[in-house]
């Protein structure tokens, strides 16, 4: 089964391509997107990275509190959205 991981305090200049790099270090990533702003297109320093459930766990553990071109990540499990 898949599981979102939210991810926080991205630096704004990452790229989607670079936090899947860092991900992958980790487990295997099925999707990564970070949110960006829709008028300006910036970055608005989070985003979401899928996993497998089996890994999400040690994923998590591993990358939370990583740092990213000197900026420590907040991973935990994604909230679902509220209606």
């Amino acid at each position: 089964m898949v599981k979102t991981l939210y991810v926080g305090n991205i630096p704004w200049s990452t790229k989607e391509g670079e936090l899947e790099k860092f991900f992958s270090e980790f487990g295997e990533v099925l999707e990564c997107r970070i949110i960006t702003e829709r008028a300006t297109g910036r970055s608005r320093g989070y985003g979401f990275v899928e996993v497998n459930e089996d890994q999400m766990e040690a994923i998590m553990e591993k990358a939370n509190g990583a740092e990213l071109e000197g900026r420590k990540l907040v991973v935990n499990e994604a909230k679902p959205r509220e209606q």
